[in-house]
């Protein structure tokens, strides 16, 4: 673990194979994305406010299972520059940025419940 805090483990450009234990967790993350992603999928289908986020949902499993898998094959066939280690790094960042951005969306869906509401009773009374 002390290694994970060098600079040279995070900017070597000719990094070592990953570890069975990471290759598993690596493959283990991949397979629960792909999993919500699968789940996202059959729940952006059905109408309603929280369909949206879904969508945006879908779109970031389904990136992320991409680049995960095309990360595991650079390491796999030990390309030296695609397999540095602050790709990795650089790749979290953007998918933790990524889901924030999307979560940050979901306040927004009660004001938009309220104003549906709002909606429908105005139509109610119109002919």
């Amino acid at each position: 673990m002390s290694n994970l805090t060098t600079i040279n483990y995070w900017f070597n450009l000719q990094p070592e194979a990953l570890t069975s234990t990471a290759w598993n967790g690596f493959i283990g993350l991949l397979i629960s994305l792909t999993a919500a992603t699968v789940i996202f999928a059959l729940l952006k289908i059905r109408p309603g406010l929280y369909r949206g986020l879904f969508k945006r949902l879908y779109a970031f499993g389904a990136t992320n299972i991409l680049i995960g898998l095309m990360f595991l094959f650079f390491n796999y066939e030990q390309v030296p520059f695609f397999s540095a280690r602050f790709w990795l790094g650089l790749w979290f960042i953007i998918m933790l940025i990524w889901l924030i951005m999307i979560l940050r969306d979901l306040r927004t869906i009660p004001q938009k419940k309220k104003e549906l509401m709002e909606q429908q009773e105005r139509r109610k009374y119109l002919p």
